[in-house]
């Protein structure tokens, strides 16, 4: 067993210092955490990788920051893997929380919000979140195919910063 943890400690540069690394030694500590990392998205959720939300998203920023310290060498290999695991299990229980409790699933993804009522433009929530009209012109003709909120019912500011449209029925 000792010769095999001496070979891989070798083939990674484990224990050795991050400027003193080999470009085969980065490559191959790449690729080990490419497989772990695929081993974590599997283990989270599939809406992880859709960034549904800023609670989504800030989990692929967190787990990319600390697994890039395990590909070059600025922190303990197998320790920063294993950090990444804990902080995608946390997350998948933080995101259960969140489904019995609906405060807790508000405070973690944020809520959906009325910008457009009856063909009117709520100016003060497309505001607070930074959503212009040129904005929702656009999202208007790419997602719900007509060019007037005049024919829109009801438009919302999703919690993935989406906007989703209802039209009006057609007379």
């Amino acid at each position: 067993m000792d010769a095999f943890w001496n070979g891989l400690s070798a083939v990674l540069g484990l224990g050795v210092e991050p400027k003193d690394l080999t470009f085969l030694q980065v490559s191959l500590r790449g690729i080990v955490v490419l497989f772990a990392t695929l081993v974590m998205m599997r283990l989270g959720h599939k809406r992880t990788l859709a960034r549904k939300t800023a609670f989504d998203a800030v989990l692929l920023v967190i787990l990319a920051s600390v697994l890039s310290r395990a590909i070059n060498g600025s922190a303990a290999f197998f320790a920063t893997i294993g950090g990444g695991f804990i902080i995608v299990f946390f997350h998948r229980l933080l995101a259960l929380a969140a489904y019995y409790s609906h405060s807790l699933g508000l405070l973690l993804k944020g809520a959906p919000e009325v910008i457009v009522e009856n063909g009117n433009m709520l100016r003060p929530v497309m505001r607070r979140n930074h959503v212009s009209e040129h904005d929702l012109e656009e999202d208007l003709r790419l997602d719900a195919n007509c060019e007037s909120v005049k024919e829109v019912r009801v438009a919302r500011i999703e919690r993935s910063g989406d906007i989703s449209f209802i039209k009006k029925k057609a007379d």
